[in-house]
């Protein structure tokens, strides 16, 4: 029985359509944009390393209540699109506006303070790590890094032969797992994360989950949702280019070192 032309011509179209849209749509799954979202508490710090990685020097800065970017030069063939996300518990889900234009995250915390508000922190990663777990399957997952920052701050006491960053990293690490652990045994059994951290907190999140052992603690390394990197960083205000440029590093190292594996 022949085919008539027509027909034939419909199928070869058709076959053609659905094999450029699958391939489309491997090519978008498997692509990220080309940005990277500082977010995190308020004085956390990040506006400091969103000028520090701009003008080479963390010039003075208030308390952001608007998003700020800018494009930066990492290297002569290497730029990305810097977002500074406000960090006010009533603006700060805006990071979600621009999840789909990001290759990477970098939660900043302030390392000298964490001790202090463990709880407000880790409901604010949280908010992160759930947001990332939540994304379709079509949408590549952007990097993250916890940055330790302020390591300058730190009072080494009897630590004093351990480096200011590798300190800030432990004690962060330390900090946040515990605070997680909280709210995930909270959840599953059944109470709710409420007044474990922030004012209006959704006590609906999951994505806590660990590959390690069955009721075992929560572990950044076994956590679910993909791999978090963790750096130690500082930015200072008083330095000034020059002095940047005789020391040879500006505070920001483990970050610059982590895009450069990304980008």
């Amino acid at each position: 029985m022949d085919v008539p032309p027509v027909v034939l011509l419909s199928f070869i179209a058709a076959v053609l359509f659905v094999a450029i849209y699958l391939a489309f749509s491997r090519q978008r799954s498997g692509s990220r944009g080309n940005a990277l979202l500082l977010i995190g508490p308020p004085d956390a710090g990040k506006t400091a390393i969103l000028s520090q990685l701009v003008y080479g020097q963390a010039l003075q800065t208030h308390t952001s209540l608007q998003t700020n970017s800018s494009l930066v030069n990492l290297s002569p063939q290497k730029s990305i699109r810097v977002v500074d996300v406000p960090g006010h518990p009533r603006i700060r889900d805006q990071f979600r506006e621009h999840l789909d234009d990001a290759k990477a995250i970098a939660f900043v915390v302030d390392a000298s303070t964490v001790s202090r508000n463990g709880a407000v922190v880790a409901e604010h990663l949280h908010n992160i790590l759930h947001a990332l777990s939540s994304l379709p399957p079509s949408q590549a997952t952007p990097s993250l890094i916890i940055l330790a920052h302020k390591y300058d701050l730190l009072n080494t006491g009897n630590q004093a032969n351990t480096a200011s960053d590798v300190l800030a990293v432990n004690r962060v690490k330390s900090v946040l797992e515990r605070e997680l652990q909280k709210r995930r045994a909270s959840q599953k059994g059944g109470v709710g994360v409420e007044g474990l951290g922030g004012e209006d907190e959704k006590s609906d999140m999951g994505s806590l989950d660990c590959a390690g052992p069955s009721g075992g603690s929560f572990k950044f390394s076994d956590w679910e949702g993909g791999e978090i990197s963790f750096g130690g960083t500082s930015a200072k205000a008083t330095q000034a280019s020059d002095d940047l440029e005789k020391s040879g590093e500006d505070g920001l190292v483990s970050l610059r070192e982590w895009l450069d594996t990304i980008i």
